[in-house]
């Protein structure tokens, strides 16, 4: 297929080196909260956040069967650090852009300093996920039959999605969801084609496993997660050797402004202490 135009920004100088930030499924750099950016930039490193396929500012395709896959995605990544003439970054992915971070490290570990799996699944065919709770595959079924066209129905589908990706033990953030939401919609000519993402075929090379990352690894969890349970975060941390792991208590399948400081404190002394070890 031909080259897709990503669109990405970048915070901060590389005093402390690059953190190439990955977005999940269907979303946008916009997921990323602006402190937890900033704060990283404040911390020395360069932050290089980007729109996924589909999403935000980059290249749409109909809705419908995508054509790319997972492994384009991948590309994507070390396209941008080549744009960026950066050698080796420290990669965060949630969701989706852990998997994707994960590929990244072992098809290209001489780009990959680090990496940082939030809410994500572990690489690796013997592991069978729960799957999609019946509550959001039942929301989900509505995507034919939304208007897409009206700002007000599209903000509500999305607003269930956030709410149903909340921690149950926890009150939704209503507010935070929605100026996310906002600057989402802003951002895009198409907000249906991010879901091409649900159609994604992961055509992904089978000898590839999470057991074989060599770089160093902090897992980072929601232990209420209720799309990816805490038993990826696990296995995940069974299977790669020189891992990290941290689970956050009353925290699911998100990244509002309440996870910033405890994500933040982990993944800046995580890579401080990786980099001590391997100068």
């Amino acid at each position: 297929m031909p080259d897709a135009l990503i669109y990405t920004q970048a915070a901060g100088l590389s005093q402390r080196g690059t953190i190439l930030l990955s977005m999940g499924a269907t979303a946008s750099m916009a997921w990323w909260p602006t402190d937890f950016i900033e704060a990283l930039a404040d911390a020395g490193y360069r932050v290089i956040s980007f729109d996924q396929r589909d999403t935000g500012r980059s290249t749409h395709s109909a809705p419908g069967m995508p054509p790319y896959d997972v492994p384009d995605l991948v590309e994507d990544v070390i396209g941008i650090l080549d744009a960026y003439e950066v050698s080796s970054a420290h990669l965060m992915g949630m969701s989706l852009g852990g998997l994707v971070s994960q590929i990244a490290a072992l098809k290209h570990p001489e780009r990959v300093a680090t990496i940082t799996l939030f809410a994500a699944e572990p690489l690796n065919n013997t592991y069978d996920g729960e799957g999609i709770p019946a509550e959001m595959m039942e929301h989900f079924g509505g995507i034919g039959t939304l208007d897409w066209t009206s700002r007000k129905d599209v903000t509500r589908f999305l607003l269930r999605i956030a709410e149903l990706s909340t921690a149950s033990s926890r009150r939704f953030d209503r507010e935070a969801a929605l100026d996310r939401i906002g600057r989402e919609l802003d951002q895009t000519s198409d907000i249906r084609a991010a879901f091409n993402h649900a159609m994604l075929q992961g055509k992904i090379d089978p000898s590839l496993d999470a057991k074989d990352i060599i770089q160093p690894t902090l897992i980072i969890h929601g232990e209420a997660d209720p799309l990816i349970s805490v038993a990826a975060a696990n296995k995940t941390s069974e299977l790669v050797q020189n891992a990290e792991l941290v689970v956050l208590e009353d925290v699911g399948h998100e990244f509002t402004p309440a996870e910033v400081p405890p994500i933040l404190k982990a993944i800046v002394g995580f890579i401080e202490n990786a980099t001590k070890e391997h100068a």
